[in-house]
């Protein structure tokens, strides 16, 4: 897989206190937060198109119930009930 350089820029009071770590890969873990972060960013986009056509879903299904519900009202009102 290609890779790229990315370039943070960090407060200097917070790479003094990274410094207090030498035996930490910054770089690897900046990678895996990074990683985490963008699958969580599109599982939550997938999430939110699945819930949308879930309300789409829905709202189609009480437009179907109101509409049998006033057939068989008008049925009902017909046979004189």
């Amino acid at each position: 897989m290609a890779t790229i350089n990315l370039t943070l820029s960090i407060p200097v009071e917070l790479r003094k206190e990274m410094e207090q770590f030498p035996e930490v890969n910054w770089s690897a873990l900046m990678k895996r937060l990074l990683q985490s972060q963008v699958k969580k960013l599109i599982l939550k986009e997938q999430l939110l198109k699945q819930l949308e056509s879930e309300k789409e879903f829905d709202a189609e299904a009480l437009r179907i119930g109101d509409e049998i519900k006033e057939a068989v009202w008008k049925k009902y009102k017909q046979q004189g009930w």
